[in-house]
């Protein structure tokens, strides 16, 4: 699933957009109770590996339907505890939007 969820975030980078974690669900083939508890641990698994690798936090790249496009909760909650500052959640989730949308945009 991870080179899956790879690979449906590099082109929602580089289509300079965002997905909500149910339609991310559907577009993976993800069903059935816990569907998104599922994708939540997969993105968690990739912040974590962006985070040792110095890339931008992928899981920016997915928004929750009630947030006011924002990530749900968990998302900060993870980045704090990989040492992000996210005080500002909105300007955090911003400026990781921005650092994905970069970098998929070079050669």
């Amino acid at each position: 699933m991870i080179a899956t969820l790879d690979a449906a975030l590099a082109d929602l980078a580089q289509r300079r957009t965002t997905a909500t974690y149910g339609a991310l669900a559907a577009d993976l083939g993800l069903t059935g109770p816990g569907r998104i508890a599922r994708l939540t641990t997969a993105l968690e698994r990739l912040m974590e590996d962006d985070a040792t690798s110095g890339r931008p936090l992928r899981a920016a790249l997915v928004v929750g339907r009630a947030h006011g496009g924002l990530p749900a909760r968990g998302f900060f909650d993870k980045a704090a505890a990989l040492g992000y500052d996210v005080a500002n959640p909105a300007g955090f989730h911003q400026a990781q939007l921005h650092a994905c949308f970069t970098q998929a945009s070079q050669p």
